[in-house]
């Protein structure tokens, strides 16, 4: 049966009911960041302030900065002439905006462009803090809002009066805006979740999830396979009002009987996919969760996800059965299980699966329901700003406990590149191009490097020096060195000590410089009569006039007649030396072999007395003439 128009227009009208009935009676949480008003004095202070939906908060650290308010263009709708960018040595710029006109969104983007550090929007009216959005699918704003890349926030319309009041009263304003209670960071180990969609057909959010799960999924495998996280993936779904539960298009959009429903992936009933297989794959993930959590491997459903949106796209048609189980069997999953855990979609009762996610949904503790998608939560609590991989894991690591942050923490994903303007203050070595400036996610720190292998040591803010072995490797050490004439010399010494030292024949601090020693002009060497001097870069030079010798060693000079009868009696003596031991020598052997002859003699007598041999005569008994 066709439904007539004004018949699906309330049908659409219930639908859009339904699928807004969570948010009616939602519970909203809304993420904020404290702002601190330093000076002046009459306005100083702490305020709220809630953080943006776009852009990227500096979670876990925090920005302090000069406000400026300005003289036209006041809501930032349209580009700005003037440029808001600060000057080196100066606090970042801080531009104050007014709500109204144009999306949140826009104005941070011309802020952005003119040079601002970070944007505060003064609301238009007296409420609580409502968290600024981006606008819906709208391509036109789409690219503008994936470049935004500084924070912002929504302040009261009381507090913005009382800026604006100081700063056209001439007074400096200075605040600081700090992320760092943003997440909290209790223990060692954070649990964060994804509100998501296999729906890829759905705009530019959709291309900005898909993309975000790509790149985000090294570091989420690394983050869960070391037991840092704990990670869970989750999906929104609705019902169909129970009216309509039984009509064709509801039917299209749900299952088991209207209980869990998704939009029409191109909202239109007649053409493509549904809305039914949209929540149906939607099921199959949770299950893929599932199954690889039973097998202590979660991680792998970043592999299938990613997997699936390559080989699976919509535009190929290949959303489907099929395309999923290839996938599935290409990663080692058991099918079978997988499929029981999705149970009957066009059964009439509930899906325990899904059921947990209804449930999921309504906000609990600090967390506020979810109701947009894409949705992350760290530590309970629901993430602000662009789902970029960096952003991302800047609040994750934020969400650990300090000092317990695991290695991919420090990597250069999550940097703040404070360390690109003047070193960010820290001790350099521009000659071997070394820092102690270290970016971090919570900011810059000052730390002696470790460079191959070898340790500076120092307080990383004034100095730091090379120590230990192989410290002369790196730029020498930091020590003085210079290279003349085909010889190097150099003040540094790798025994381990970290002083520079001016090698012999130079005399200075060893850093800056070491200055050659005239030994000739200093009367330090070749100081007898014959003697004459001559000073070299390092050294020196002594000669002695005539046929004369020069003995460095005894500083005098001999004549070579002298030095060779000298050389004659040494080499006399030595031959008379090997001489006197061949003799000794072969004395030495003739005695041993008298000995021996003798003692042969003795013991063959003594036998012969008790044993007479056959074949020898009497002998001759030495000991025999003594008792005779």
């Amino acid at each position: 049966m066709k439904l007539k128009r004004s018949s699906l227009r309330m049908f659409l009208g219930f639908l859009l009911l339904s699928f807004m009935m969570p948010s009616s009676l939602a519970r909203f949480v809304v993420e904020k960041n404290s702002l601190m008003v330093t000076s002046p004095e009459k306005i100083k202070g702490t305020h709220d302030s809630a953080i943006g939906n776009f852009g990227i908060p500096q979670y876990g650290g925090s920005m302090a900065g000069n406000v400026v308010y300005p003289k036209e263009n006041q809501k930032g709708c349209i580009e700005f002439g003037d440029s808001f960018k600060s000057k080196p040595g100066a606090l970042p710029t801080i531009l104050l905006l007014d709500r109204g006109s144009c999306f949140f969104a826009l104005k941070v983007w011309n802020a952005q462009k003119a040079g601002a550090s970070a944007v505060l929007v003064a609301d238009d009216i007296e409420e609580p803090l409502i968290t600024m959005d981006t606008p819906e699918e709208e391509r036109s704003s789409a690219k503008y809002i994936e470049n935004i890349t500084i924070p912002s926030a929504l302040i009261e319309k009381s507090f913005g009066e009382s800026l604006k009041k100081a700063i056209s009263g001439g007074d400096m304003v200075n605040v600081n805006l700090d992320w760092r209670e943003a997440v909290p960071h209790p223990d060692d180990r954070v649990e964060y979740e994804l509100w998501s969609n296999s729906n890829d057909e759905c705009g530019v959010k959709c291309d900005m999830l898909m993309e975000f799960v790509k790149d985000f999924k090294g570091p989420a495998q690394i983050l869960e396979k070391g037991g840092y996280t704990q990670f869970t993936p989750h999906y929104i779904t609705w019902y169909c009002p129970q009216a309509f539960t039984l009509s064709k298009q509801c039917k299209s959009q749900c299952i088991n009987h209207g209980r869990y429903c998704a939009p029409d992936p191109e909202q239109d009933f007649s053409t493509g996919y549904d809305g039914k297989d949209v929540v149906i794959e939607n099921l199959r993930q949770l299950c893929v969760f599932k199954v690889a959590n039973e097998t202590k491997k979660p991680w792998v459903w970043w592999d299938y996800v990613t997997d699936f949106q390559i080989r699976c796209p919509m535009k190929e048609k290949k959303y489907n059965k099929e395309c999923a189980d290839a996938v599935i069997r290409s990663l080692g999953l058991d099918i079978k299980k997988i499929e029981k855990c999705m149970g009957d979609p066009d059964a009439d009762s509930d899906n325990p699966l899904l059921k947990e996610e209804q449930d999921a949904q309504i906000g609990k503790g600090s967390r506020g329901d979810v109701t947009i998608l894409p949705t992350l939560v760290v530590n309970n609590r629901q993430y602000r700003g662009k789902l970029e991989k960096g952003a991302v894991l800047k609040a994750i690591c934020s969400g650990f406990e300090e000092t317990t942050e695991p290695t991919v923490c420090l990597s250069s994903d999550v940097e703040t590149n404070e360390c690109l303007d003047n070193y960010g203050g820290c001790w350099q070595d521009k000659g071997a191009n070394i820092t102690a400036c270290k970016d971090t996610f919570r900011g810059r720190v000052c730390e002696c490097p470790l460079v191959d292998g070898v340790q500076f040591k120092g307080d990383g803010y004034t100095i730091c020096e090379a120590s230990g072995p192989g410290r002369c490797k790196i730029n020498n050490g930091g020590c003085w060195h210079e290279a003349r004439n085909g010889h190097a010399f150099s003040a540094c010494s790798d025994n381990g000590g970290a002083k520079c030292q001016c090698p012999v024949g130079f005399k200075g601090d060893g850093v800056k410089n070491c200055e050659d020693i005239d030994e000739c002009k200093e009367r330090k060497a070749c100081q007898c009569p014959e003697c004459s001097c001559k000073n070299t870069w390092g050294s020196y030079d002594c000669s002695c006039s005539g046929d004369l010798l020069y003995i460095r060693d005894h500083d005098t000079c001999i004549s070579k007649t002298a030095s060779e009868g000298r050389s004659s009696t040494w080499a006399a003596f030595w031959v008379i030396l090997v001489g006197l031991a061949m003799a000794a020598g072969g004395a030495y052997l003739i005695y041993k072999y008298r000995i021996r002859s003798y003692m042969d003699s003795e013991i063959r007598a003594i036998m012969a007395q008790y044993m007479p041999l056959d074949s020898q005569g009497e002998v001759h008994s030495h000991v025999n003439d003594e008792r005779a």
